[in-house]
């Protein structure tokens, strides 16, 4: 599939202030290749997407565009040409793409922000010129704008919305646009001449064909480091200081009562502000944020022993983030989300719901304020200060289900040798205002501080990662008690290095990890890393965290054939070898993986892969959750996907995995079926469905205490199966007016059988790693599960103007859980679904943007 965004991989990818000056002559001598003089206009241009206006007849035309996708710097189909003007407010571009069959110009009507197909131009950015962050302002020939902000050379915050305006047209040479970006919505130093990184892209989508200026080089690191340059910004004035979007929301929410069910209607009021405290720092914040038109997380079912993985959705927390970010045991073979903040703990959950609330509690924290102070300074220096608030959670009689919370997170990111080189910092700190009903339960504080630096060298060919963390959380010893008991860490295993301490006040830890890699070159990448957490290290107040103890060693080299044949466009395959160890040494993995992805000529794409892991002597040091570690034995896991022309009416999906390990015992098969419909230029549908059969031999079941004091670690074989279905319909009725519709019903049930429990736990022979269980209460009946939960939700979204707008929401959920599988029919399990009581809410919430 084509990206609409331009990632380097191959399959991924104000008034005139007093220092204005008149227009320059056209004397000024011709640019270097790669720069361009942008013209001072006397008058703004009539944004109609016309190049009628005198400021484009005198302003120099940008010819030189070359294709870089899927052919590097090849000779493009049809011709681009791009001038730009400035005045005191504005930066103006034109883009004229040429095309001689303008009737088969790809233009399909979407929201904003929706990277569907279609042909589109790309305005990129780099208001700094430090050839590290940038912005990207996109649009179609329908007129559907699309922005993202760039960090770190190459990652891209598509939560980043910009305010600015752009115009086309279609006429019988092809198609044009003209922008209109106010230098309020750009970051620049204060300095009487600018020169800001450019580059412009174009996307011709029925031939699957890109093209740049400069050219974008995909055998190269990086993306801003490529941009060219435009010169003559004389004089700007410093942007207006001071943006501001208050809002309103009224919802009507269903809520449970003694004799049933009724209505509750809420009336807030918030806002968003965003504050220049100079030209190149900015304060943003929110007051009392609602989050109502954000799609609801995907229903799961999870297992396991450790916690899951949810995708941040609320813009205030997504947008910029990239300056926050520090991963753990993150390389490129795997990356489990782990990070030292993950911004999904603010507002979260009441952790204390399951301990003192009930069906009238509330299920999520509330945020009083939160405010965030980024910016970079002309040194290199990039600053991130993020502070947060949350309300107290009451539940039944008073008692708290959430303390009152302070999180806080700093950053600091010193960019060395043109941004090829650079050193970071980062804390993290969470105090909570506990009483008499949390103290025993919640640590008090927690604090994280990390060093990170990074190297590239040998032409940007290779790189040099590496970081240390240290952490101290700290609590009453009966809190204590608990983290050393959580699956994170789990001291209280009889065969592990770390004893319980029910004393313990303080926790400390660290983690440490370095890459090295190849990530420049046509042909060839690789990196190979090492990482380690000790036992105490802990980072889930303010972060992610699955587990501590642990090393592990990591390589991965990947092949790239972007040159185009007979049989392919581009391909990749990759080859992986991970091991991981705990931190005193205990195998727990080693595995080997290939896989290799490819477009083939007629657009289709074909993922193919496998894992033979387990290889060797391992142990699961986690399975029996705080008991003794468990021997592994090897496991086979092919998988493998097509995707269908994106360019077509209707565009399938699929893919599957399977997984066969505990020698034959135990097997999964994950399918994943989906169909995307173009309905109309302006209607889109996707219906898609996840099947999984899963056979497990080794599934924890419970760990029981007899009379004597005698610890019995329990397993049973599980036999599960799951169906999600998933539908979305989106409906553009204008580039600034849409409606979304989602839903998801959800089903996952399973029987337990043949409970026993661990004999001799390391034995080679399966059959002793086990040994009856006695206890027939709970072998005779073990049961099982059926859980079936029900998402969806409508949104209307009206941007009435420039960074106004309106929503209306409906979102309703069911649930439903059982103790047994039963032996209805997925059909009647969904059906069931619907004689749930539904949990309905409607919401509108107004925003209207003002900027001094």
């Amino acid at each position: 599939m084509l990206l609409a965004v331009p990632l380097l991989a191959a399959v991924t990818f104000a008034a005139q202030g007093p220092n204005a000056r008149p227009p320059r002559a056209r004397t000024t001598p011709d640019p270097a290749p790669g720069s361009i003089a942008a013209i001072h206009a006397v008058r703004a241009p009539v944004l109609d997407g016309r190049d009628d206006d005198e400021v484009w007849r005198q302003a120099t035309a940008i010819t030189e565009f070359r294709e870089w996708d899927p052919k590097e710097d090849a000779d493009p189909r049809f011709r681009t040409e791009a001038r730009v003007a400035y005045d005191d407010r504005n930066l103006y571009v034109f883009i004229r793409a040429f095309d001689p069959h303008p009737d088969s110009i790809i233009k399909p009507l979407f929201r904003r922000d929706n990277f569907g197909p279609s042909d589109r131009v790309w305005v990129m950015i780099d208001s700094y010129h430090d050839r590290r962050t940038g912005y990207e302002f996109g649009v179609t020939p329908a007129g559907v704008k699309m922005d993202l902000a760039i960090y770190n050379d190459g990652n891209e915050d598509d939560a980043w919305d910009g305010v600015w305006d752009v115009a086309t047209a279609i006429d019988s040479a092809g198609w044009t646009a003209e922008y209109r970006i106010p230098l309020s919505q750009l970051r620049y130093p204060n300095t009487t001449t600018h020169t800001f990184g450019f580059m412009i892209i174009r996307d011709l989508y029925r031939y699957t064909e890109r093209f740049s200026w400069p050219l974008l080089r995909r055998s190269r690191s990086g993306l801003v480091s490529q941009f060219g340059e435009v010169t003559g910004l004389d004089g700007l004035a410093a942007p207006r200081r001071l943006e501001m979007a208050p809002y309103t929301v009224t919802k009507n929410v269903s809520v449970p009562t003694a004799s049933g069910f009724g209505r509750n209607q809420d009336f807030t009021a918030g806002a968003d502000l965003k504050y220049r405290l100079s030209s190149n720092l900015t304060l943003n914040g929110t007051v009392n944020p609602d989050f109502g038109q954000v799609e609801a997380d995907p229903a799961v079912l999870n297992l396991g022993a450790f916690e899951t993985f949810f995708q941040e959705r609320r813009p205030f927390f997504v947008e910029g983030t990239g300056i926050f970010r520090l991963d753990l045991d993150c390389s490129a073979v795997n990356c489990n989300g782990e990070g030292l903040f993950y911004s999904r703990r603010i507002g979260r959950s009441p952790q204390l719901l399951g301990e003192y609330g009930d069906a009238r509690s509330p299920t999520g924290t509330t945020i009083l304020g939160a405010a965030k102070l980024t910016g970079r300074a002309a040194g290199g220096m990039s600053v991130g200060l993020l502070e947060a608030m949350t309300q107290r959670a009451v539940g039944p009689a008073g008692a708290t289900l959430e303390p009152r919370t302070n999180y806080t997170v700093a950053r600091l990111q010193q960019d060395l040798r043109g941004g090829q080189s650079g050193i970071g910092v980062i804390f993290t700190g969470v105090n909570r205002d506990l009483d008499r009903w949390s103290d025993t339960l919640l640590r008090s504080s927690a604090y994280v501080g990390a060093v990170d630096m990074r190297h590239r060298f040998a032409h940007a060919r290779y790189e040099l990662t590496a970081s240390l963390d240290v952490s101290r959380v700290a609590g009453t010893p009966q809190a204590m008690t608990l983290t050393q008991l959580d699956a994170v860490h789990q001291y209280q295993r009889p065969d592990g290095g770390q004893r319980v301490d029910p004393n313990l006040r303080v926790l400390t830890g660290d983690a440490e990890e370095v890459h090295f890699g190849k990530v420049g070159g046509k042909v060839t990448n690789f990196e190979t890393s090492y990482l380690r957490r000790s036992p105490g290290f802990e980072a889930n107040d303010l972060g992610f965290l699955l587990r501590a103890d642990q090393q592990s060693w990591n390589n991965w080299l990947g092949l790239r054939f972007n040159t185009p044949t007979h049989l392919y466009r581009r391909a990749n395959w990759n080859f992986n070898w991970w091991q991981y160890w705990s931190a005193g040494g205990l195998p727990q993995e080693a595995a080997f993986n290939t896989n290799m992805h490819s477009q083939l000529t007629n657009r289709w794409w074909l993922h193919l892969g496998g894992t033979l892991g387990q290889l060797g002597t391992t142990y699961c040091d986690r399975c029996a959750r705080g008991g003794p570690a468990v021997r592994q034995d090897s496991y086979i896991a092919p998988w493998g996907g097509i995707g269908g022309d994106d360019r077509k009416r209707i565009i399938p999906y699929f893919w599957f995995n399977y997984w066969r390990g505990e020698q034959g015992r135990g097997s999964s098969l994950n399918l994943s079926p989906e169909l995307d419909f173009k309905l109309a230029a302006n209607m889109t549908s996707v219906l898609s469905a996840n099947y999984t059969h899963n056979r497990d031999d080794n599934q924890w079941f419970g760990n029981f205490t007899d009379s004597t004091g005698a610890a019995h670690y329990t397993f049973a074989h599980l036999e599960q199966r799951t169906l999600s279905l998933t539908g979305r319909l989106d409906y553009t009725f204008t580039t600034t007016l849409s409606l979304q519709m989602y839903l998801q019903p959800f089903v996952s049930k399973g029987t337990y059988s043949n409970v026993r429990e661990l004999g001799s736990p390391r034995a080679a022979d399966y059959n002793a790693r086990f040994r009856p269980y006695g206890d027939t209460a709970v072998t005779n009946t073990p049961g099982g599960f059926n859980f079936k939960q029900f998402r969806s939700n409508v949104v209307m979204r009206w941007e009435y103007r420039p960074g106004s707008t309106l929503y209306l929401v409906w979102t309703q959920g069911r649930q439903d859980f059982l103790p047994a599988m039963g032996e209805q029919s997925f059909g009647r399990d969904i059906g069931r679904l619907f004689d749930q009581h539904p949990d309905n809410t409607f919401l509108i919430k107004a925003s209207y943007w003002l900027n001094w």
